[in-house]
């Protein structure tokens, strides 16, 4: 944990982004580290989390972190939430809470109040089109026999 507050700091430092590391660790040693860089990259999903999830997967040449813990300074966003989820570490730690990001003005209370919205009230639209067209690919991959499922 304490490396992934030290990048957090370096990171302010550096000017790369926002105040946030992340470290992942298996069987006792850092395999990857991540910090944000949404504002020096012009990537809006390059968080901390993201980014270490990226090059621990790269590391280890796999899409899953079975075996792994995941340490960041802030309590995941929603983003984050759903990539460490898909990655499937052993555990997770965080350091400052949601609240404290939001105490700073990084407020993500708004996504995880419209994720609970249907669909046609969110602030953000969302239309359903060309479902058909688009169910020929979950077909397809439905019927393959040397798919990787995940």
């Amino acid at each position: 944990m304490r490396e992934a507050i030290e990048l957090s700091l370096t990171n302010i430092q550096a000017g790369r982004g926002g105040p946030f590391g992340a470290v992942v660790v298996k069987d006792g040693q850092i395999i990857a580290r991540g910090f944000n860089q949404v504002t020096s990259t012009n990537d809006p999903t390059c968080h901390a989390e993201v980014d270490a999830i990226r090059k621990a997967c790269q590391a280890l040449g796999t899409f899953q972190l079975d075996g792994c813990d995941l340490y960041t300074s802030c309590e995941p966003c929603p983003m984050c939430l759903g990539a460490i989820y898909w990655a499937r570490p052993a555990r997770v730690f965080y350091g400052n809470t949601k609240a404290d990001a939001a105490a700073i003005g990084f407020d993500d209370q708004f996504i995880y109040e419209e994720l609970e919205k249907p669909l046609d009230q969110r602030r953000l639209p969302m239309q359903q089109f060309l479902r058909d067209e688009a169910q020929i690919s979950f077909q397809a991959w439905t019927e393959k026999q040397d798919r990787t499922d995940y």
